[in-house]
């Protein structure tokens, strides 16, 4: 692969803000990098860099060579690890994505059961509610909680995950039950700032769905902070029992309109996501092994809730 030099070299100048500094990363010398970089331009018949006496910029053209660049030597590593790694046990670092919540909650506490069964792995937990980019942010494996998974990853499905209406006791003795979708018009409903856009959507059982337009004077962008003020007593929530199942099974928290099962712009399923240069990767196996022998047939808060009463409204 001859052209696989100047392009490493080019994202070293990128990552390194000048032609030394990729020198120095690469441990030759500053002329090699400036040949190589001026060599890629010539092939690719447009400038990648704005030159100046102060720094080094890149021109739109080298804007889109980088992301492509980027991607390009990420398949080139991961190609060369899995053909080494074929057959070998777990070892190196495994980089894995989960949101917020469900990763604090569930993600993070099947760490030390996999580290400890395969003394070789070390494991890194990225922990965020955006999409996570899988090739930019070196992701082995993120969980996803999506209605389609992306055509450019492999997916499997880990498991379903169920949401209720719910609110505190007091509030509802305080402010009273809500027997139809249009009640919540009167209620503090709590939004979600990432996914319901102060609209909540309603299937009832023939699959007929109800928008309704909720409002509260408090938005969250975390589901941790949005539990506890429905535990506060600050109002109804649209919650997934992954995280309120033992103030569900306690009391703590009952259920509002049973009937109406609330959809999310996320959807009801989560998948493990990966790159096709993952999939034979032991690291990414075991850990993909790991997680569906804790989250199949039934994960552990919905055999929580069956073991106690769900504590309806």
């Amino acid at each position: 692969m001859s052209w696989l030099p100047a392009w490493q070299s080019f994202v070293r100048v990128v990552e390194g803000g000048s032609m030394a500094a990729a020198a120095r990363a690469a441990g030759c010398t500053r002329a090699q990098v400036s040949k190589q970089v001026a060599e890629l331009e010539r092939q690719l018949g447009t400038r990648l860099f704005e030159r100046s006496t102060r720094r080094l910029a890149l021109t739109p053209a080298g804007e889109v060579f980088h992301q492509h660049a980027l991607r390009a030597l990420e398949a080139v590593a991961s190609t060369e690890i899995a053909v080494r790694n074929l057959g070998e046990l777990p070892r190196g670092t495994l980089r894995v994505s989960a949101t917020m919540s469900f990763g604090r909650h569930w993600v993070a506490p099947l760490l030390p059961e996999v580290t400890a069964a395969h003394p070789e792995l070390e494991i890194e937990l990225i922990l965020a509610d955006h999409l996570v980019d899988l090739v930019g942010e070196r992701i082995d494996l993120a969980l996803r909680m999506t209605r389609m998974p992306p055509d450019d990853a492999v997916a499997r499905r880990i498991v379903s995950l169920r949401r209720v209406i719910c609110a505190a006791p007091a509030y509802l003795a305080r402010s009273g039950v809500p027997q139809g979708p249009q009640d919540l018009l009167r209620h503090q409903c709590l939004s979600y700032v990432l996914g319901d856009n102060r609209t909540w959507s309603l299937r009832d059982a023939r699959g007929a769905e109800t928008l309704v337009p909720v409002r509260s004077r408090i938005h969250f962008n975390n589901l941790d902070c949005m539990l506890d003020a429905v535990l506060a007593g600050q109002g109804i929530a649209i919650l997934p029992t992954y995280l309120c199942y033992r103030e569900l099974a306690s009391g703590a928290l009952r259920t509002v309109l049973d009937g109406y099962s609330p959809e999310v712009v996320f959807g009801s399923e989560l998948y493990a996501c990966y790159t096709p240069s993952r999939v034979r990767l032991p690291k990414v196996r075991v850990f993909l092994d790991a997680l569906l022998r804790h989250f199949q047939p039934l994960p552990p808060w919905e055999r929580g809730l069956a073991g106690g009463a769900l504590r309806g409204g």
